[in-house]
């Protein structure tokens, strides 16, 4: 079978650290046992104290999501075998993430999950769906992928200079174009200071793809980016005050998770699951969710569109919500927050979340 390469980056990385970018050790060997039970049991004890140590350290300094785009996305994937209805889509909500965090060089601004919409429609999975409305392509992505905001509009809502963010990064690389943001074949990009944070794991996967990953990807979304403008992390990765991204690999090889400690606790991003229910099934009002979870005694339903490794991603699933805790809003459910949420949609029935975070804000933005 044939490698798919999308990915021509030029330069060596940087030599220049950040010193404020530190190692977090406590998962370091857990997933090592023979025994998928054993790894699974190791990795919640792990990340019940994990989160009793972050939860007595600092609070990010601010901390607030964004709706970006609404996409039709297969229930087959999102609900993987728990959905009981013929509905073939749902909806998930793309977000933004601001994030602004202390470190020993000052305050830093992280943006997860910043998509360049336009660009990203290029994902041969979404292409062909567009394609599908043939001569009413503009009006059914109207009706079916509305844009709700954009990158930059969400920046000038809250006063943020392009100049003054730090890093960018994402859960994994799914349908996303960086080169907008960092430049790219000589060219500046939006963001003139950040740098891309992402798993070495990751990177390496989007240097020659198998065609069941490279249908999810964006042709060419990382060509010509210099190395300067890329961090590849390879291991758990202490930000700064309040804000860790965690290796959660399942959805992808290189997928990680962001961590934020907030006045509403911890908050854990990524789409290794696409809505409160997948976290806690047996909980669920989507039909078919909490008899599924009964009769398979799945703790998790995964988001599983290309099911890279498929029991790595069930344990991230609970390392996630483990880590998160109970939401103080719905304490039935957890605190992880999609970085692409279920969200109900007349067009499709069934598919209303029981629980969904819809956008959150906390603390005071800082713009100079």
């Amino acid at each position: 079978m044939a490698k798919v390469n999308i990915s021509k980056s030029v330069k060596k990385p940087s030599s220049k650290k950040d010193t404020s970018i530190k190692p977090i050790k406590d998962f370091l060997g857990s997933r090592s046992l023979p025994a998928p039970v054993d790894r699974l049991e190791d990795v919640r004890k792990r990340a019940r104290r994990f989160r009793d140590k972050f939860l007595s350290g600092p609070q990010v300094v601010y901390y607030k999501s964004f709706d970006l785009v609404r996409v039709p996305y297969p229930t087959k994937y999102a609900l993987l075998n728990a959905f009981s209805l013929p509905t073939p889509f749902l909806h998930i909500i793309n977000r933004l993430f601001i994030i602004q965090y202390k470190t020993s060089e000052g305050i830093k601004t992280l943006l997860f999950s910043p998509s360049d919409v336009d660009a990203n429609s290029e994902t041969p999975f979404f292409k062909r769906l567009s394609q599908s409305f043939g001569p009413f392509q503009n009006i059914g992505r109207k009706i079916m992928a509305p844009t709700l905001n954009t990158v930059e509009e969400c920046l000038k809502q809250v006063g943020l200079p392009p100049e003054k963010v730090d890093y960018i990064s994402f859960d994994h690389l799914h349908t996303q174009d960086l080169r907008k943001w960092l430049g790219a074949n000589g060219q500046p990009g939006y963001f003139p200071n950040a740098k891309l944070l992402v798993m070495k794991e990751e990177w390496d996967s989007i240097q020659g793809l198998l065609p069941p990953q490279s249908d999810w990807y964006c042709p060419n979304g990382s060509g010509g980016i210099s190395m300067d403008r890329v961090v590849l992390l390879d291991s758990d990765t202490e930000l700064g005050g309040g804000v860790a991204l965690i290796r959660t690999p399942g959805h992808t090889y290189g997928n990680h998770s962001l961590v934020a400690n907030t006045p509403e606790g911890i908050f854990v991003t990524s789409e290794n699951g696409v809505s409160a229910d997948n976290y806690n099934p047996l909980k669920s009002s989507i039909p078919g969710v909490r008899k599924y979870a009964k009769n398979t005694g799945m703790e998790v339903i995964l988001n599983g569109n290309t099911l890279e490794i498929g029991l790595d991603q069930y344990i991230s699933m609970v390392l996630e919500k483990e880590i998160a805790g109970p939401s103080l809003r719905n304490p039935e459910f957890y605190n992880v927050m999609p970085s692409s949420e279920m969200s109900g949609f007349w067009l499709f029935p069934g598919t209303s979340p029981t629980f969904s975070f819809g956008q959150l804000e906390f603390g005071n933005i800082i713009t100079h």
